[in-house]
């Protein structure tokens, strides 16, 4: 394996900017939304699939639910693996080509639909949601779908449908979200027919039962390969692979995670997936729609969570009354119904808009995997401090006591990693900030450019000047300042104004960063993870309100009213405060505090506990080619037959 040679900051942001996707050539609501324009429009009525393809997702999940009910998710979460029988029965339905076109064996189901199942599954195990998420969401259907050839859809779809589990094999012990440091590579052979792969690859969900798998590694550039960072599909008992042990974790318990090494596994050539170099680009297209697999299983957990809140808060007598009707623990039931139907507003509404494919939803799909990974959790902890002692108890314990076995604690645990996976909340928030701050960069050239000398940030400014001229005076007033705009939505019209005038405050402030700092803005990144956080409360806010019209005629209308209007006074809130927290902060202070931790000038702090992890650095370090001499523990499925 060849060591990562140091790279610079500049050059791990070329890798990254290198790797986006630069045009917009559909429309994003939220998109306009941080641009401080509020296009309604785009998000109402609020998007439905139609009535033949409703009535076909009824019909599966149907199926679905009858066979979800004979899964025990206890059994998942004791013996800390699926058993084979569970996953022949998913594949057996064809949970494993959800999406995949039926002509290539698969369901052909939409995003909506999947969501669904990923939903109703997750809620027998989030150990269940992870296995089909990770093979379908990232792993080899859905970059083959985007950028496979019509050889490698014939070639692998089918496998994929009838139940051969694939992974997505990316971080390396030393590179997580910085992939200009990728030091995996795939160096072709002399004849140009294959790929020789080596590297080590961390974290890989599924890789320890996968048949397939999507690998990224770095293709050298000569005269004539074009290099960079690319994706194949490798067969996961190719010689060479090892998969070194499975990890184990607080939460996921079933998860088939573990660490892969190749030492000089060749891949033929046709197994690259679009162009060398396009491995980043293509992943990260893939995560468009793949990240909305996150939020189902937060609206899943935020149900169940409610279902245990309501039980619980009713039949718990206090001081002569039901807990659910004191004060704190009656606001945390509001928090979890209210921000519960948001949830799934917002699931719902980046769905459809994915599978009616006339939206860019990079942005939002996006945001719906930071809110909805952030909001769970908090759902999560309101959960265990409602149930009290028993939230913190495992299910076995309550069991063997003759109580309820309710996994309270087990949930926190589970869903902690989705603040983690697909990219961090710290990453998300960059990553959403550098699109939401597009145009200015677009604009400004140069005066956002470290690097750029006086008179290229003059002549920044003089092109800068008209996208300003014309940009800046709609940001004054809007259809938010007067009284009986957006009156078709009755009582939540003052929502939505709310949404309207806020856009622009937060474009505004936006701009008012981007003036103070110029090019220093990147650095400031507690101020763009508020900007972020406040795009996505307006997002979920406008989702939520546009559901819940949609809606009002419906047997749960009233019902839907009253959530979004009380989700919507809980976000607002929320809203003011990150405002507020965009000037008035300690980030200086906190930011001079962290360099003297990591200089060593309170380390005496430290003194008075004992350490008692082992080993002083990661282990992989010590690891060359060939020296893994560990069983390998993978598990096969192919097709609906599992073999040891």
């Amino acid at each position: 394996m060849v060591a990562p040679t140091h790279v610079t900051e500049e050059q791990a942001r070329a890798v990254a900017e290198e790797a986006r996707e630069t045009g917009w050539e559909k429309p994003s609501f939220a998109k306009e939304l941080f641009l401080g324009r509020f296009p309604l429009e785009l998000v109402h009525p609020f998007p439905r699939p139609g009535a033949e393809d409703a009535a076909r997702t009824e019909r599966f999940l149907a199926t679905l639910r009858e066979y979800c009910a004979t899964l025990d998710g206890s059994v998942i979460e004791r013996d800390a693996t699926i058993p084979d029988d569970y996953v022949r029965g998913l594949a057996e339905l064809g949970c494993f080509g959800l999406k995949i076109p039926e002509e290539y064996g698969g369901l052909g189901l939409s995003q909506v639909a999947y969501n669904r199942v990923l939903m109703l599954v997750g809620s027998v195990s989030p150990s269940l949601g992870a296995l089909l998420s990770a093979h379908q969401s990232i792993g080899v259907p859905e970059p083959l779908k985007l950028a496979g050839t019509d050889e490698q859809k014939r070639a692998f779809l089918p496998r994929c449908a009838a139940g051969a589990i694939s992974a997505f094999l990316l971080t390396e012990p030393d590179v997580g979200s910085d992939p200009a440091r990728l030091a995996s590579t795939a160096v072709p052979t002399d004849d140009g027919s294959a790929y020789l792969l080596d590297g080590v690859k961390l974290w890989t969900t599924n890789g320890v039962v996968a048949e397939l798998l999507v690998v990224m590694a770095r293709v050298p550039k000569s005269d004539t390969h074009r290099g960079g960072i690319s994706a194949f599909v490798v067969e996961a008992d190719s010689p060479g692979i090892t998969v070194e042990r499975r990890n184990a974790f607080m939460g996921l318990r079933g998860i088939e995670n573990g660490v892969t090494r190749m030492h000089q596994v060749r891949v033929p050539a046709e197994n690259l997936i679009g162009r060398e170099g396009d491995g980043l680009k293509i992943a990260l297209t893939t995560l468009n729609a793949g990240r909305l697999a996150l939020p189902a299983m937060c609206a899943a957990a935020g149900k169940w969570s409610l279902k245990i809140a309501r039980e619980w808060s009713a039949e718990r007598v206090q001081w002569g009354r039901p807990v659910g009707e004191h004060g704190a623990v009656a606001a945390k039931l509001s928090f979890i119904a209210a921000t519960t139907y948001a949830l799934e507003a917002v699931l719902e509404l980046s769905g459809q808009m994915a599978d009616e494919d006339r939206n860019d939803i990079r942005i939002e799909a996006a945001l719906a995997k930071l809110w909805a990974s952030e909001m769970a959790c908090r759902i999560a902890d309101d959960l265990v401090q409602i149930r009290g002692g028993r939230g913190y108890e495992t299910a076995d314990s309550l069991a063997a006591r003759g109580e309820r076995a309710v996994p309270v604690e087990q949930q926190l645990r589970d869903l902690r990693i989705n603040r983690i996976f697909e990219g961090s909340s710290e990453i998300m928030r960059l990553l959403i900030a550098r699109e939401a701050v597009d145009a200015h960069l677009s604009a400004a050239g140069d005066l956002a450019d470290p690097k750029a000398d006086a008179a290229h940030k003059a002549k920044a400014a003089l092109g800068a000047s008209g996208f300003y001229a014309r940009w800046l005076p709609h940001l004054a007033a809007g259809k938010g300042q007067l009284p009986n705009s957006y009156g078709e939505f009755g009582s939540l019209a003052t929502h939505l104004r709310f949404v309207e005038r806020n856009s622009r405050k937060l474009a505004r402030s936006t701009f008012y960063g981007m003036a103070r700092w110029q090019a220093g803005m990147e650095k400031h990144q507690m101020f763009l993870g508020h900007v972020v956080d406040i795009g996505a409360e307006l997002f979920a806010i406008a989702a939520s309100c546009v559901r819940a019209h949609a809606e009002r005629d419906s047997d749960h209308g009233a019902s839907g009213i009253a959530l979004a209007d009380a989700f919507s006074r809980q976000a607002r809130l929320r809203v003011d405060r990150h405002f507020a927290a965009l000037w008035e902060n300690t980030d200086d202070v906190d930011h001079r505090l962290a360099g003297q931790v990591l200089g060593g000038e309170h380390s005496w702090l430290e003194d008075g506990v004992l350490d008692q992890s082992e080993g002083t650095g990661p282990w992989i370090a010590s690891w060359e080619p060939g020296a893994s001499t560990e069983p390998n523990l993978a598990r096969r499925f192919t097709g609906n037959q599992a073999a040891d």
